[in-house]
C-alpha cells in the first residue's frame, strides 16, 4: 500500500466543445508513458473512470507520482484554445463524491490542483482546488 499524501487534480488540456471520450485519454497516454498516467478521468457527462489501480504509482505530476492520486477531467481550454475552469456541474459532482470517498481512505491526503504544486507553471486544472475543497470531508 502507498503513502498517499496529496490529490492532485488535472485537466485533460483538451477544448470544451471536442470530445476526449476516456479511450482517447488512453490512447494518448499509452503513447507517452506506456501507460495511462491519471488513476481516474472524469468525462463531461460526469462519468468516472478509474484508469490505473491505486497501489500503482502514476504518471501525472513530475516529483509528486510516489505519494499522489492522479485525477483528471476532459476539458480545461475554451472552443479558442484558451485554459478555462469547463467542468461541466456533472463532473463537479462527481469530482465531489470522488474525492470524499478517496479521503476516506487517505484522510491525510492533501487536494491540490497540478498548478500549486512548487515549480508548475501550467495553470492546470484551471481553479485552485485547495481553495474549493478546503472544507471537504470524507465520505462516512
Amino acid at each position: 500500500m502507498r503513502n498517499i499524501t496529496m490529490i492532485i487534480i488535472h485537466c485533460s488540456a483538451t477544448r470544451s466543445d471536442r470530445p476526449f471520450p476516456v479511450t482517447s485519454l488512453i490512447a494518448c497516454h499509452r503513447q507517452r508513458f506506456g501507460y495511462t498516467g491519471y488513476h481516474y478521468y472524469i468525462t463531461r457527462n460526469g462519468q468516472t473512470h478509474q484508469t490505473r489501480h491505486e497501489n500503482l504509482v502514476g504518471a501525472h505530476a513530475k516529483g509528486y507520482n510516489t505519494h499522489s492520486i492522479g485525477i483528471c477531467y476532459e476539458g480545461g481550454l475554451l472552443p479558442n484554445g484558451h485554459p478555462a475552469d469547463t467542468r461541466t456541474e456533472a463532473q463537479k459532482a462527481a469530482l465531489w463524491h470522488l474525492l470524499q470517498s478517496l479521503l476516506a481512505d487517505y484522510p491525510q491526503a492533501r487536494i491540490l490542483g497540478h498548478c500549486e504544486l512548487p515549480g508548475v507553471t501550467k495553470t492546470c486544472p484551471n481553479f485552485l482546488a485547495s481553495r474549493e475543497y478546503a472544507d471537504l470531508q470524507p465520505a462516512a
